[in-house]
């Protein structure tokens, strides 16, 4: 084994583990409920997946605003270019990745709630 005197000098993260399983959680069982409902063809369903991605939206909007927070502090450490600044390990998610996410995202809510209200 390593030991690497790095890890013990990283700040903590500022996202809960419960929140981001949860997130990704909650992405999977949506896929699966819609993956239901365009085989069963039941409206029940696609309800069911607006609600589960409802949450994890709700889950993504907690983690995004912890993200941007700790994003914007690393960006602007200071003027000291001595200055040794501990981030999370989260400052490390590229920007383009996670509004690529982001939008995505709302494009699967918006297209799955068109689908449920034309649906019926």
């Amino acid at each position: 084994m390593e030991y690497d005197p790095e890890f013990e000098s990283a700040a903590a993260t500022r996202l809960p583990i419960p929140v981001i399983t949860a997130h990704a959680t909650l992405g999977l069982v949506g896929l699966l409920l819609w993956g239901a409902y365009l085989l069963a063809d039941e409206e029940r369903l696609a309800w069911a997946t607006i609600a589960d991605l409802g949450l994890g939206v709700l889950f993504g909007l907690i983690m995004a605003g912890r993200w941007i927070s700790v994003y914007r502090a690393a960006a602007y450490p200071g003027s000291s270019p001595s200055t040794v600044v501990t981030v999370p390990p989260e400052r490390h998610f590229p920007l383009p990745v996670v509004v690529i996410h982001g939008v995505l995202a709302a494009t699967t809510i918006v297209l799955v709630l068109f689908t449920a209200f034309f649906a019926s």
